[in-house]
């Protein structure tokens, strides 16, 4: 008893909320959630949020400290010779692109991707991801300033060793000390 209209205007919705997937001239098919889908459910609005409300970037920031602080601490127990060579490999490509901001950026956020990686929840690098994403209108005018590249590459050689040393306490005040700084930088007075 319910005409095409509505089924179709029921699918498109399913589809909109990444519950469904649909394809032209194929039937629709059951989507597997995963991690990185649900983030991408809610990137939309947080980005909205943070341009409508810049003080709700203090609470991003405060999340952000949160988590990533305790990533260092699990990057840091289970970190392996190939996850560490790995963070190495990442921190010298994010080294070379001090010239280049868009790709020291781009290498930053993988940098710190890689971190939560390491962690084996699958949970973490999209959450990283996600908040660095949507934050990143806010990175950009800051990152411009002369001489910052190289103290984020210094702070982060700084959480390397820690999580090579498998030194939890190290790799968390590492990544504490590196966040405070750089949310400093990016305080909603800032902001134009």
């Amino acid at each position: 008893g319910v005409g095409r209209p509505a089924i179709r205007e029921a699918m498109q919705s399913l589809a909109h909320s990444g519950l469904i997937e649909i394809a032209h001239g194929d039937r629709a098919r059951v989507r597997v959630p995963t991690p990185q889908s649900l983030i991408d459910q809610i990137t939309g609005g947080a980005q909205h949020l943070l341009r409508m409300q810049p003080s709700s970037l203090e609470n991003l920031k405060e999340v952000r400290d949160f988590l990533e602080t305790g990533m260092a601490r699990i990057a840091a127990e289970r970190a392996t010779a190939e996850d560490i060579a790995r963070l190495r490999q990442r921190h010298e490509a994010h080294r070379k692109m001090q010239d280049d901001l868009d790709r020291f950026l781009a290498d930053d956020m993988a940098f710190h991707r890689e971190i939560a990686a390491i962690s084996g929840n699958p949970i973490f690098p999209a959450i990283v991801e996600a908040m660095l994403s949507w934050a990143k209108e806010f990175y950009m005018s800051i990152l411009r300033a002369p001489g910052k590249e190289s103290l984020t590459i210094i702070e982060h050689e700084r959480i390397i060793e820690a999580i090579a040393n498998h030194d939890p306490e190290a790799a968390e005040q590492a990544m504490r000390d590196h966040l405070t700084r750089a949310n400093k930088l990016y305080r909603t007075d800032n902001l134009k």
